[in-house]
């Protein structure tokens, strides 16, 4: 990846509790190590990181976002058709399309990456028109969600593991519709996922045999059973252990369409993108991303 071509460098100074702001020093002596022609902006908004990245790729410069999954899926939504790569630096919370990527947490290795990285083409996902990297759910991950990004003291996966303990504690079960490649289906449950990433929330790998550029969503649903037994296996999704159970559900279609008999929001890449009901879709290989050479990486002792 050519150094020369100038860079656009978005960095949400609230990402991470305000870790991006901390690293930014690291990250332009980074830069400059690595002779990378750029220019910096702090985003005041999801809407103005968006709108800077679109007139930088309609310029001419590789937008390059230093923040949370949320900035970066969007960034990496509005790229897509434009021929133009994205370069991630993490610098949020969770960081899941950066893990599976194998891009490293530490600045100067993940400018390094920037540096001499390959450019890699990625599924894209989209929810009512909606663009994700990740994984869009609903369902007691709705409700999850929206503790998790209340709480802004906690980091890491903790803050998403303390979001699912409250709102497990809360729950009534729910039934809901699901129409995979024109196939419908009905159960009672918690969760509706379609995963494009395999991880989310800070290093749970929901999804584990997920892949990003397969061209197929893998739609994780989670049927009714027992609170108790809900929460012993919570645990086991931080290695893609959780679905060898029989109540967890995982099929793969490039479509789904899902609707509830209750309202839901459908959270991805931890942001609020769209309300029940949804219809999700991948666009096959849509994206490039600058990354190292390589499959994904998966879940611990995978």
């Amino acid at each position: 990846m050519s150094t020369d071509r100038p860079h656009l460098v978005l960095v949400n100074p609230s990402a991470g509790g305000g870790r991006a702001r901390e690293l930014l020093p690291r990250l332009e002596g980074a830069l400059r190590d690595h002779e990378i022609n750029y220019r910096l902006v702090m985003t005041t908004s999801l809407d103005h990181g968006v709108e800077e990245a679109r007139a930088a790729a309609a310029g001419g410069e590789i937008p390059v976002v230093m923040s949370g999954d949320g900035l970066i899926g969007q960034i990496g939504g509005v790229l897509v058709g434009t021929g133009t790569p994205l370069g991630v630096i993490p610098g949020g919370r969770g960081n899941d399309l950066a893990r599976v990527l194998g891009i490293p947490t530490d600045v100067d290795r993940a400018v390094a990456v920037l540096a001499e990285g390959t450019s890699r083409a990625i599924d894209v996902g989209e929810v009512n028109g909606r663009r994700f990297l990740g994984i869009a759910s609903c369902g007691l991950d709705s409700v999850a969600n929206q503790i998790a990004n209340d709480a802004r003291l906690l980091k890491g996966h903790l803050v998403y593991l303390y979001a699912g303990l409250r709102a497990l504690a809360a729950w009534k079960p729910a039934r809901f519709e699901i129409t995979l490649d024109g196939r419908p289906r009905e159960f009672s449950g918690y969760s509706v996922a379609a995963a494009n990433n395999r991880s989310y929330g800070g290093g749970m790998f929901l999804a584990p045999a997920a892949e990003l550029d397969d061209g197929l969503l893998d739609v994780v649903y989670i049927v009714q059973f027992a609170k108790r037994r809900y929460l012993a296996n919570l645990p086991k999704v931080f290695k893609g252990t959780h679905v060898d159970k029989d109540e967890v559900i995982v099929v793969r279609a490039s479509e789904v369409e899902i609707a509830a008999d209750r309202p839901f929001a459908v959270y991805a890449d931890g942001d609020h993108l769209a309300d029940l009901p949804a219809t999700i879709r991948v666009l096959p290989r849509a994206l490039d991303v600058i990354a190292p050479p390589g499959g994904a990486v998966g879940p611990p002792g995978k």
